[in-house]
């Protein structure tokens, strides 16, 4: 391609990159470094279960507050794991970042200070009544928020916000959680419930959302529909990416999304109570509408045993589809919605694999792995364990990111994007439609009129 032709398309508003793969793109770009890094700890954390031999679990802050204090869980065991993770953490995101060609000498120190308002997030997010309500998502965001917008970023902080990478590598270490046996567990009933009423969810708050509301940020519609109809945080991560949306796009669904999952976590399981669904409708419709995958536990325990197991395989079954939404977002955007007007042009296959984010074919493999080898191979009580190691590791990299988010974003600008209350209009209305259509899947699949009654096992 002609240098004037690269010019053009890097000057159009409706970017189309007309670079191409390398190589050197393995060891060098954000993407595929995130892989690598993610599956180091995944590694390390089966050897470490596996094999006994030592410990790779991550500092963990458990509930503090009502009675039990915080300083009780201060000990030398803590601050040893304390210790392990910023080291792990430290070490390979530093090692990243020296192979993408940035400083060790101006990102460790950075990197390190970010730490310590992570810990300050995982400090207060434990809090009791805290913990009960609300995520550590919220705090994250919330304490990066008050430093940028009171003493500002300093300059030396700056090099470890890196909210993308952080959140590549949760991804793709979330992956390894996201098994297939799911399905069977529920069959065709979760399959209806989750792959079908889903993709309409988000289809839904597309046409919503451009053509109705009017916009004009699409990356922005995207990443809401699919948290608003798969699951929240996370759904929001990986479409987020794969759609280029800005960092006060993500900030602002999340904290759309933290506040009415608290709402429906607290009061849909008293609606399903007074109107009388019974546990296993109830449950699935929690699993199905609630963004998140702890309120999804809390919410479907309010109703009973069979209400959780319902809820949780739902929302097990919804998490899959983080990938797969991802990988078609990243298509779509880039022959379409990037690719439009004047500047049009035929997208070629080389191009598609350029864009598309490499960090989710780590999500897929890592969930393929463990569904597909480690399962059989070690058996699921062992692959739980090393998802207990692995699951902290991937909280204290959406915290980094978490925070990254909030240092990066300012009260005015978080104003502006709510266009006159358009985002909360969006949500409310997708939500409603989300709640509507899986109930009507939910009473067609699980009520037992028209269908037998599945078995449920976790």
């Amino acid at each position: 391609m002609s240098s004037q032709r690269k010019a053009e398309a890097v000057a159009s508003e409706n970017i189309v990159t007309t670079e191409t793969s390398s190589l050197s793109d393995l060891w060098k770009k954000e993407d595929w470094l995130a892989v690598w890094i993610g599956f180091i700890i995944i590694a390390i954390g089966a050897v470490a279960v596996l094999t006994g031999a030592f410990d790779f679990n991550a500092a963990k802050f458990s509930t503090w507050g009502h009675g039990t204090s915080f300083f009780e869980q201060v000990n030398a065991g803590f601050f040893g794991k304390l210790i392990l993770t910023v080291a792990v953490l430290g070490v390979l995101f530093t090692v990243g970042n020296h192979l993408k060609g940035l400083s060790v000498k101006k990102y460790l120190p950075a990197f390190m200070g970010l730490f310590l308002l992570a810990v300050l997030v995982r400090f207060i997010s434990a809090e009791y009544t805290l913990n009960r309500y609300l995520e550590w998502a919220f705090f994250a965001i919330l304490i990066g928020i008050l430093v940028s917008n009171t003493v500002g970023v300093p300059t030396w902080l700056k090099p470890a916000i890196q909210t993308e990478f952080y959140i590549k590598v949760g991804l793709v270490i979330m992956g390894f959680s996201v098994l297939f046996s799911n399905i069977v567990n529920f069959g065709l009933y979760g399959l209806g419930i989750a792959w079908i009423v889903t993709p309409i969810v988000i289809l839904f708050m597309w046409w919503f959302g451009t053509r109705v509301l009017k916009i004009d940020n699409k990356p922005f519609v995207i990443t809401l529909a699919t948290a608003t109809s798969v699951c929240g945080t996370s759904a929001a991560i990986a479409v987020g990416a794969a759609s280029k949306a800005k960092k006060n796009d993500l900030s602002l669904t999340v904290s759309i999304s933290i506040i009415f999952t608290v709402l429906m976590m607290v009061f849909e399981p008293v609606l399903i109570r007074v109107t009388g669904l019974g546990e296993l409708i109830g449950g699935a419709l929690i699993g199905g509408t609630v963004d998140s995958t702890g309120a999804v536990t809390v919410a479907g325990t309010a109703l009973g045993e069979t209400a959780q197991t319902a809820a949780v395989l739902v929302k097990s079954i919804q998490n899959i589809l983080i990938g797969f939404i991802a990988f078609a977002v990243a298509v779509f955007f880039a022959t379409k919605v990037e690719n439009s007007g004047e500047n049009s042009r035929k997208i070629g296959v080389s191009e598609i694999w350029y864009r598309l984010p490499k960090f989710i074919l780590g999500f897929f493999a890592a969930s393929l792995i463990a569904s597909f080898i480690a399962v059989p191979a070690f058996g699921k009580e062992s692959v739980s364990s090393i998802n207990s190691v692995l699951d902290q590791y991937k909280n204290w990299a959406f915290v980094l990111a978490f925070t990254s988010i909030g240092l990066e974003t300012n009260f005015r600008e978080i104003k502006e994007q709510f266009q006159g209350g358009k985002p909360l209009t969006l949500y409310v209305v997708g939500q409603l439609f989300n709640i509507v259509l899986t109930f009507a899947a939910v009473y067609l699949l699980l009520s037992g009129k028209f269908f037998p009654l599945p078995n449920l096992a976790l």
